[in-house]
């Protein structure tokens, strides 16, 4: 296996119902499509999309049950042995969950630099990705691009969809400049994602989970890794989340050298104006009434069984 590396699922559910004409095309000349054992196929290295055992993740499994694989997955040779998966990961998946033993796949011959671009382009085209995956997604394929110095530092005109000319300079902005071209977006996008690659794990689930935006989790990425977690913190002793606002003042205050823990903590302990209107208890006020076993989802049912109690009990002295 190469040295360089990236995580994929497949395109979707729809990968399995291909039109035999896109079959065909996906084999170049002189390659052949091969019944490989599933056993001796491996996921590409720190690929950063998810395959989920979810209701579509089901459904693949039923197409496979019922019509076999119908679009192969192309893998390339491990040094080690055996196959390591460029594009067909969740195909793969659904195949060890039907119980086969073989799937059909393209081998080739892929350096690192020019597997991870696959890998990317070939997901990339999914309806739904995480913010995560397409952060992840774009840096590997960036420094896939520059690693592979097909473009020096003279400048390149490249032409945009909307026929505007982009003189492109040192390989970075190429690499920059290409990737925007192809997801058809701006470059101040494209770096806007991959910031998200610097927020530690925890901030980056909720970005995914839709708790964070995607605007005040790019101005929080310039918070130290140590002021993230600090922020972490701030946000559970506040019960909040920061506004985009909040975030460009934690930005401003990390350039400074003045963010703390304690400057974090008073920034989220702001009243907002969407704030006052909601009733928040702080965890360690909450914790003190309910067993350490607790999550905060048994907790949340409990206070809501009680209150329901307490709405009963309080109906029936009116009527009395």
């Amino acid at each position: 296996m190469g040295k360089r590396g990236a995580n994929i699922s497949l395109a979707s559910y729809d990968d399995i119902f291909s039109t035999e004409e896109s079959r065909k095309e996906s084999v170049g000349k002189g390659e052949k499509v091969q019944e490989i054992a599933i056993a001796d196929l491996y996921p590409f290295k720190d690929h950063p999309f998810k395959v989920l055992d979810n209701e579509d993740m089901q459904k693949t499994v039923e197409s496979i049950e019922k019509f076999g694989v119908l679009t192969p997955a192309i893998v390339r040779p491990r040094e080690e042995g055996g196959y390591e998966i460029v594009s067909g990961h969740r195909r793969h998946h659904a195949c060890e969950l039907a119980g086969l033993k073989t799937m059909p796949a393209i081998v080739r011959n892929l350096d690192d630099d020019a597997a991870v671009i696959l890998m990317v382009d070939s997901n990339l085209s999914r309806e739904e990705i995480l913010p995560s995956e397409r952060a992840f997604a774009f840096k590997m394929k960036m420094d896939a691009i520059k690693h592979q110095g097909e473009r020096t530092d003279r400048v390149i005109p490249v032409k945009f969809p909307e026929n505007t000319l982009c003189q492109v300079g040192t390989k970075s902005n190429w690499a920059k400049t290409k990737i925007a071209q192809e997801a058809n977006t701006s470059e101040r996008q494209v770096m806007r994602i991959v910031r998200l690659t610097e927020l530690v794990p925890e901030l980056l689930d909720m970005v995914d989970d839709k708790k964070l935006g995607l605007n005040p989790a790019v101005e929080i990425s310039y918070l130290t890794k140590e002021n993230q977690k600090n922020l972490l913190y701030a946000m559970d002793y506040a019960q909040a989340i920061p506004s985009l606002s909040q975030a460009q003042r934690m930005k401003k205050m990390q350039q400074a050298g003045l963010c703390t823990k304690e400057a974090l903590c008073a920034i989220m302990s702001e009243e907002k104006k969407s704030d006052l209107d909601r009733v928040t208890i702080k965890n360690e006020v909450l914790k003190k009434y309910f067993p350490k076993s607790y999550t905060p989802k048994q907790m949340e049912d409990t206070i809501i069984k009680l209150l329901e109690q307490w709405q009963r009990k309080q109906n029936h002295k009116q009527e009395l």
